[in-house]
């Protein structure tokens, strides 16, 4: 399974990791991401318009098979701009309250579709998550994961992850 995704449109920037290689490479802290999306259905993924400004929209996700995946409705605006742009950010749903227990975690990458024709693809996706149909399902690359939280009450610890680099972790008091 190759660890670098073919996704790279521009040749400008790295495309990115599968969720895999972000798991082998760092599996504490992707295990910290994963349970943090597994506490709520929802999180919010931020894309770009036609004109460049952000569009925020609510998604939900699954990591299946190495991978992270985003499905979503037919002519979505959301999947436009990723048609269109294929950079995204997407954050976890903080929860009620404001403790973020797990803390704040947020991946940013770029996605790109799966075509229709890809049908094997699409029935393992469907078969495992039962998406209403038609939709939209994109595979994602990922160029940053990022985990904001509070310990010991009194310190903002920064965890910060891009491909082939280790963990940065940033202590703020």
């Amino acid at each position: 399974m190759s660890t670098h995704t073919d996704m790279d449109t521009d040749g400008r920037r790295d495309a990115g990791v599968t969720w895999g290689a972000f798991t082998a490479a760092e599996p504490e802290l992707a295990r910290t991401v994963e349970e943090r999306f597994a506490a709520h259905t929802h999180h919010v993924l931020a894309t770009l318009r036609r004109d460049g400004s952000p569009r925020t929209s609510g998604l939900e996700v699954r990591f299946l098979d190495g991978e992270l995946w985003f499905g979503m409705m037919p002519g979505s605006m959301k999947a436009l701009d990723l048609r269109r742009d294929p950079r995204f950010s997407l954050q976890a749903n903080p929860g009620e309250g404001t403790t973020m227990g797990g803390g704040d975690v947020r991946i940013a990458g770029r996605a790109v579709e799966v075509p229709e024709e890809d049908t094997a693809t699409r029935a393992r996706y469907a078969e495992e998550v039962e998406p209403p149909e038609p939709f939209h399902l994109f595979r994602t690359g990922i160029t940053e994961v990022v985990r904001t939280s509070v310990e010991d009450e009194k310190f903002l610890v920064v965890q910060v992850w891009k491909p082939g680099e280790p963990v940065r972790t940033l202590t703020r008091t």
